[in-house]
């Protein structure tokens, strides 16, 4: 008999007990609450051929992580991609292999044929839309959720996911009500799922309503904080809604605590950290050891694989003064150029000029990272993050304007600014 899911999906491999434990992991990874690993685990215990529960850990374990955990996912994979499968397993399986590859293109792609097949993969959908933000491409980011919502409807399974990534995917091409308005559904349906109060979050800074996203998230923290694998980047978020609101000191109070007091050595956490210290460095705060107790976890840590990753590792080294690995992540993005993979596009076109542009920066060369800088920063989306996360291109160019003596050019950017999203004051790097 075949086991199938929810959404009437064959689900290769699968007993019923091991297809019950995969979609309570699945429903986990759309909240991003919970482990779903170990439920996984179960399942692979109960059905050790069942595919899509071998595709879930390889996908927890590749994306965002540190070398332990893509090391897991590589075995996870070498697993799966012998074991009997339909079409649709099969585009995940190749879907991951392209991951591996650095492939984050033909993944996308993959991955977009799966749900055109199969529009209620909320899976595929969700890895889907990962690679999109891994790319940049903030079309995909929607759009590949619009062409599934014919064959959503409230009350199915997953359909909270669908509208939280839907939510994401409008913030991110600037239709803000509409996006607002899914986030918001989707929470009322499932008040944990973290990448639908994300997606909000999102909207509320965009729009510079930090008083509403402070509100927003205090409000609601034990939904989006237990046992949430989603928790720091949201907390990042709170950080920098004090941060615009110019409290500065409940920044400092956030980033000791849950933002960066773990210590974690995941990308997705060490990026996080980064971004918030090298705010605070352009404001001219004194963040006293924090750079170097993030530096030290970035130093071992492998370069020249993903553009956007190193240009906050970049950061840690300037911020820490540690010359000697900012010229090693240099000659690693140098390298890259001619690697495998996509990563030597985002190399090319953003990442290594964003790279020797912070370098600059912390040498004191603003001419240097002014150029560099206005060079790249309207194609910026192109080695991926979010529209709140590349902002960081435009603080740095404006404070190298600033610090460099082109006071035309800083008072160009800062009207541009206001014009675009409204003055954000405590990012305001005043010209006086």
């Amino acid at each position: 008999m075949t086991i199938r899911d929810h959404h009437g999906l064959a689900l290769s491999g699968a007993s019923q007990a091991g297809a019950d434990k995969y979609q309570q992991a699945l429903e986990a990874y759309h909240c991003y609450a919970g482990d779903p690993v170990p439920l996984l685990d179960e399942a692979i215990a109960e059905s050790p051929t069942f595919v899509m529960a071998h595709v879930l850990k390889a996908y927890l374990h590749l994306i965002a992580s540190n070398p332990e955990a893509a090391a897991v996912g590589v075995e996870v994979f070498e697993t799966v991609r012998h074991l009997p499968c339909n079409d649709r397993e099969q585009g995940h399986i190749a879907a991951i292999g392209s991951m591996l590859a650095g492939e984050i293109r033909a993944a996308q792609r993959l991955l977009e044929d799966v749900t055109i097949a199969e529009p209620r993969d909320s899976l595929a959908l969700q890895v889907g839309q990962l690679m999109d933000f891994t790319l940049g491409d903030s079309r995909m980011l929607r759009d590949r959720i619009g062409r599934a919502l014919p064959h959503w409807s409230r009350g199915m399974p997953g359909f909270h996911a669908v509208q939280g990534m839907l939510s994401f995917g409008l913030e991110e091409t600037g239709l803000y009500d509409r996006a607002e308005a899914a986030g918001r559904l989707a929470l009322e349906i499932q008040p944990r799922n973290g990448w639908a109060k994300h997606a909000v979050v999102h909207v509320l800074e965009m729009q510079g309503r930090r008083a509403e996203g402070v509100a927003f998230l205090r409000g609601d923290l034990r939904n989006w904080t237990e046992e949430s694998f989603f928790q720091i980047h949201n907390w990042w978020h709170l950080a920098l809604f004090h941060l615009g609101l110019g409290e500065t000191e409940e920044v400092l109070k956030l980033f000791d605590g849950p933002v960066f007091g773990s210590r974690s050595t995941m990308a997705v956490d060490l990026v996080d950290a980064a971004a918030m210290l090298w705010r605070l460095h352009l404001l001219g705060l004194d963040v006293s050891d924090r750079w170097s107790d993030l530096a030290d976890l970035y130093a071992p840590l492998p370069r020249g694989q993903y553009a956007f990753d190193d240009a906050h590792a970049m950061m840690a080294f300037v911020g820490a003064g540690r010359q000697a690995e900012a010229d090693e992540l240099i000659a690693a993005q140098h390298a890259a150029l001619s690697g495998p993979g996509d990563n030597a596009m985002f190399v090319r076109e953003v990442g290594l000029p964003v790279v020797q542009a912070l370098a600059a920066f912390g040498k004191g060369d603003y001419r240097t990272a002014v150029d560099l800088l206005r060079g790249v920063r309207s194609g910026s989306a192109r080695f991926g993050g979010s529209h709140a996360q590349r902002d960081l291109i435009d603080l740095t160019l404006i404070e190298s304007a600033r610090r460099g003596g082109d006071r035309s050019l800083e008072a160009a950017l800062q009207a541009e600014r206001a014009n675009a999203r409204g003055q954000d004051a405590a990012m305001r790097l005043a010209a006086e």
